[in-house]
């Protein structure tokens, strides 16, 4: 195979799995040094990617409406002439691209049937994303030693934001920031989502413990923290005003996280925030939960796990104020 001047990425989302794939961007990068890398993804991980460094070029075009925004952009993958293509998406629209430049499409890793780097793996489907995509990469050949057993791979590192992230702002009155729990109880689907009560009742019991309560989640998320300031009125509402960067950085900050299986815990997570993610049977934690110090609680029904439950491993993984 020719030598790897002009890469190409595709990742697109959940963002969860944005986040874990993270590890793999930061291994294709150091694999190809000298290389010119262009990331094909969506605009809403747009910033985050270009603040990565693991990129020279970030293209947010991933998701074309309509017939001829697919066309264009199989015409510019076609004219970049990329030598080799990393499909960390995997899905049945990166496999199109794939289908769309035969006969001379670049060398390609991924899943796509009858590209030059599969991966084989027959146990793909029942790996964790980050092993997964290790696994994926040593099958590619640039990462012969990659973590593939069973919860070996880290969680990503996301240093990087915390390094150029500006100090927190002193607050009148005290010598030092209160210590503070972040609570996500948004999540893209509602069997996802633990009851906005419960978050309520948990809000109220961690504050009475001396804990302030920070809210984050989308713009269409405002009304669940409302509902959770009516137990803790002074709880800070940050929905749909913080990017992505900035609730990493409130998770690096915080005593502790709380979320549903969504990007705003998978993001405070690997940051490093002492983190209980909640998961319902709509996703299986063995594939997509996130890694670090973190606590994961499972249900059937989310409405079935008490406060009880959540408080207590809360305070076993919470950093001391």
């Amino acid at each position: 195979m020719k030598p790897v001047a002009r890469a190409l990425v595709i990742r697109f989302g959940p963002i969860g799995e944005f986040v874990l794939s993270l590890p793999a961007m930061k291994h294709i990068r150091d694999a190809h040094p000298k290389a010119e890398i262009t990331l094909l993804t969506t605009p809403q991980f747009e910033a985050l990617a270009k603040s990565s460094g693991y990129f020279n070029h970030v293209v947010p075009e991933g998701a074309p409406a309509g017939v001829g925004g697919m066309l264009a952009l199989i015409g510019w993958m076609r004219r970049s002439r990329f030598d080799r293509v990393y499909d960390l998406q995997n899905s049945s629209a990166s496999s199109f691209y794939f289908n769309a430049l035969k006969p001379f499409a670049p060398d390609w890793s991924g899943t796509a049937p009858g590209c030059r780097l599969p991966h084989r793996n027959p146990n793909r489907g029942r790996m964790h994303v980050l092993e997964r995509q290790a696994d994926q990469l040593k099958e590619a050949g640039i990462w012969p030693n990659a973590p593939t057993a069973p919860g070996m791979a880290p969680p990503p590192d996301l240093s990087w934001i915390l390094k150029r992230a500006p100090p927190p702002r002193p607050v009148p009155g005290q010598s030092k920031p209160r210590p503070y729990a972040v609570l996500a109880p948004g999540a893209s689907k509602s069997d996802k989502m633990w009851p906005v009560e419960s978050y309520g009742e948990l809000a109220g019991r961690l504050h009475a413990q001396g804990l302030d309560i920070v809210i984050v989640g989308g713009p269409t998320e405002d009304g669940l923290a409302r509902a959770i300031q009516r137990t803790v009125r002074h709880a800070r509402d940050l929905t749909g005003r913080t990017d992505f960067a900035q609730v990493a950085v409130l998770g690096a900050r915080a005593a502790l996280a709380v979320g549903n299986d969504a990007g705003p815990t998978h993001l405070m997570a690997a940051a490093g925030a002492p983190t209980v993610a909640l998961f319902s049977q709509a996703s299986d934690p063995a594939l997509v939960a996130p890694r670090g110090y973190v606590a994961i609680l499972q249900s059937p029904s989310l409405k079935d796990l008490g406060v009880d439950e959540v408080l207590k491993t809360a305070q076993v993984l919470a950093r001391p104020a």
